[in-house]
């Protein structure tokens, strides 16, 4: 499961009757989530921008919780927006660091349904009120995702609602949330990204043994490389040994990009990988660093399990 982070927004959690049901729903059904709680954090407003932006790295989803207030984030979020989402962080000439990442709000309204759109009292629907967090994304380059929200959710005693209903609200309003969370966690496409990094990762350190890379191809893999075209476990098993036999222990895969695609039979994966690599003396490399880049196609496939199979590994070095 990928790793998710929640920025609760409530300027003071204890007098909330809905944001800490879900937050407790939220740490109870995941396991790999990160609550940071704003108003624990930082009661003065003094953001530790640097714990922010190492949480956010670390991140594959963002999930913004708070209330709704004055058709927006309470302060505290909003300052911790206008100070962590900083210049070459967020946006900028070398502002990448959160490019990729899913962005989910996920807020509490206390007006009803009714009270938002041309003919209530509040004129705009929730999707118009929220555009400017929504372009906060895009131009973080973060992938926005359709908000989780909740109307009816303010309890004051013998003034509006019931706290049994309100809670109640709250524990269905964090069902839906998880729900939505581990939709884009477990999706094919976050599978396969982290099966990725993985695999590079192994092939780095060109292990002795093979399994790690044959249990996760097919019987009949089409493996085309620069050197050939080599078929089934054999000749991945062929290919790898002449791969051991030139390259040292200690390289380097950087993926460039990285593109998937649905297919009639699966995905495709069209790979830009940057190899930086030491060789032996005995190799047809005669020792040489090489610096290389190349484009790989991948046809992938999900066994029952819903594990990765390759059916089809393709590399292309890409002319100088």
């Amino acid at each position: 499961m990928s790793k998710v982070l929640v920025i609760s927004g409530h300027p003071d959690l204890q007098k909330s009757f809905t944001n800490t049901v879900i937050l407790e729903e939220l740490n109870s059904a995941l396991s790999d989530v990160e609550i940071r709680r704003l108003d624990a954090l930082y009661p003065d407003f003094k953001i530790d921008v640097a714990a922010e932006q190492a949480a956010l790295v670390k991140a594959d989803l963002v999930v913004l919780q708070f209330p709704f207030y004055w058709y927006s984030v309470p302060g505290l979020l909003k300052q911790w927006i206008d100070d962590v989402f900083s210049y070459n962080f967020a946006y900028g000439a070398e502002g990448d660091k959160l490019k990729g990442k899913d962005f989910l709000l996920s807020f509490t309204i206390g007006g009803p349904e009714e009270a938002y759109g041309p003919l209530g009292n509040n004129h705009f629907s929730i999707e118009e009120l929220v555009k400017p967090l929504q372009q906060t994304a895009y131009l973080a380059a973060m992938n926005y995702i359709k908000p989780v929200y909740t109307h009816r959710m303010v309890y004051i005693p013998g003034v509006y609602n019931e706290l049994e209903d309100v809670q109640g609200r709250a524990k269905e309003h964090a069902t839906r949330l998880i729900s939505q969370i581990e939709k884009l966690t477990n999706s094919a496409e976050v599978r396969i990204q982290k099966f990725v990094s993985e695999w590079f990762e192994q092939f780095d350190q060109l292990p002795q043994e093979s399994e790690f890379f044959t249990n996760s191809l097919a019987e009949d893999i089409n493996w085309v490389m620069p050197e050939g075209a080599f078929s089934g476990h054999e000749g991945f098993r062929s290919w790898y040994a002449q791969a051991r036999e030139s390259f040292k222990p200690g390289c380097d895969h950087d993926v460039e990009q990285l593109e998937i695609k649905a297919t009639e039979n699966g995905f495709q994966a069209d790979l830009r990988i940057r190899l930086r690599a030491e060789t032996y003396e005995t190799s047809v490399f005669k020792g040489e660093s090489l610096n290389l880049l190349v484009n790989e196609v991948w046809q992938i496939g999900l066994n029952d399990s819903g594990d990765i199979l390759l059916n089809d590994y393709r590399v292309v070095p890409v002319a100088n």
